[in-house]
Formats: structure tokens, C-alpha cells, sequence
């Protein structure tokens, strides 16, 4: 077995890779399940149904896989799955799935939590999604990979995040939100795109032209905002541009943030 603190609490039947190591003090119950390389660096819960994938480093005091926070929730067996070399700093919290919602609560891999964000429950995360200090995104949530959501940010339940998106600091997102929008105001305004964000990953500037001709569109065109969306994926040749066409058109229980 791996560098395990004497003074650990480990239930019996946790599944704990010898690779493991675990500081003073954590707590980890009975159906958690520890991959390889992953670390606990103290004061660490991990409980209920919960899977913590290989290389992901868990900072004092978060608290992982505890019951939601829904007064609808009644004891129903959930799990919480994270994906590998995960950052969780400290104070974070993230709660297992509902019922109601699927029963998952769902992060991918390579993500940067910073102190004191909460993942509620049946929240779906991607990869390479990172969260500010003290953001939090709410019960029943999409969010896509690549997305950045600044610090005391909230995600209203619900809400989707399309890939890419930038959410700027002390900002309520309240509807979804299309691919490499970028998002800030007290209550969030679609103010433009992530076009640092598509730089940094090198998209060719050919499809951050199209990006923009297609926000340009979104913003101004004629009808609706779901008609504008439908005429640019009859116009387009971009991926991209296809990728915020395709977002518009799923099914969704809520609104969109539309270009001012």
C-alpha cells in the first residue's frame, strides 16, 4: 500500500490503489474507489458511491461525494465519478447524483477547481474545465469541455455551457450558453467570444473569422434567434460554426443568452 497517514480513517471496503497516498486526518468511506497515483493531501473526505480517477490530487479540507443539497433527495443510491489528474483545491465540494436527475454526477479529466467552488448534484463537467475560486454550478448542469468559469461565478441549474466558453468573474448565468461565448456582467450578458480562448488552442484564423461573421449573424440577422442559427448551418462550411448551430438546435429545458 502506497504513503497512508496512521491517523487515515479508511472504511472497510474502500478500493484503494497501492499507488495511493493518503495525508493525516482524511476520511474515506466504504464505497469510495481511489485509482492509481491518486492524492489526498490532508483533511480529505471522499464518501458515498465515489470514483476518483488516476492522478488527480484532492487539497485539504474538500469534501467529495457527500448527499446533495435538494431536499427531493431521499437516501437513493448515486455515485460521483472524476476523471484523472484532476486539481482539487481546497474547500471544494462536490455531491453526488439524484434520482430525479439520472443518478451521476460526472467530471472529466485534467480540470483546475480552485478554492471553495461546489459541483452539485447530476452536474456533467467535461475535460480541461477550470473554475475560479468560490464559482459554483448548480444541480443538473452541462458543462462543456475547455470551458473557464471566473471566480464567484454561479451556473443556475439546468444550464448548459457550450465547449469553449469563457464566464467572466462575480457573474449569474441563467441560460445556456452557446460554444466559445464569452459571458460577464452581474446577470450574465453574451457580450462576444472566447477569441483569446480559440488563439490559445491554435484554431486557424479562417474559423475564428467564420466564428465571428456567425456571431454577427446571431446578433443582427432577421427572426428569431433560433432561425438565425438554422440559416448559418445552411450557409456554413466551419466546424465551428456548425459546433454553435448543433448546440442551438438540442433539446434544452431553458433559454439562450442571445448577443446584445
Amino acid at each position: 500500500m502506497g504513503n497512508i497517514h496512521p491517523s487515515a480513517v479508511i472504511e472497510e471496503g474502500a478500493q484503494i490503489d497501492p499507488s495511493v497516498s493518503i495525508g493525516p486526518f482524511c476520511c474515506i468511506g466504504a464505497q469510495v474507489v481511489l485509482q492509481a497515483d491518486v492524492i489526498l493531501k490532508s483533511h480529505v473526505v471522499v464518501t458515498g458511491q465515489t470514483e476518483v480517477g488516476e492522478g488527480t490530487v484532492i487539497f485539504p479540507f474538500a469534501v467529495i461525494g457527500e448527499i446533495p443539497q435538494d431536499l427531493k433527495f431521499k437516501g437513493e443510491a448515486s455515485r460521483l465519478f472524476i476523471g484523472k489528474r484532476n486539481r482539487i483545491r481546497e474547500h471544494v465540494t462536490m455531491n453526488c447524483g439524484t434520482e430525479g436527475g439520472g443518478g451521476l454526477t460526472k467530471v472529466g479529466d485534467d480540470g483546475l477547481f480552485m478554492a471553495g467552488c461546489h459541483i452539485a448534484h447530476d452536474a456533467i463537467l467535461g475535460d480541461r474545465v477550470i473554475m475560479a475560486n468560490s464559482a459554483a454550478v448548480a444541480g443538473h448542469c452541462i458543462i462543456d469541455d475547455d470551458v473557464i468559469i471566473g471566480g464567484l461565478a454561479g451556473i443556475h441549474q439546468f444550464v448548459r455551457i457550450g465547449r469553449g466558453a469563457i464566464i467572466g468573474a462575480v457573474t449569474m448565468v441563467t441560460n445556456d450558453v452557446i460554444p466559445y461565448g464569452l459571458v460577464q456582467g452581474p446577470r450574465g450578458v453574451l457580450d462576444g467570444l472566447n477569441l483569446v480562448g480559440l488563439k490559445r488552442r491554435g484554431v486557424a484564423r479562417g474559423d475564428i473569422t467564420a466564428l465571428r461573421a456567425a456571431f454577427q449573424m446571431l446578433a443582427q440577422g432577421e427572426g428569431t434567434f433560433h432561425d438565425r442559427a438554422q440559416r448559418l448551418g445552411e450557409e456554413t462550411s466551419s466546424d465551428y460554426v456548425r459546433e454553435i448551430v448543433d448546440f442551438v438546435a438540442a433539446e434544452t429545458g431553458r433559454h439562450f443568452l442571445t448577443p446584445g
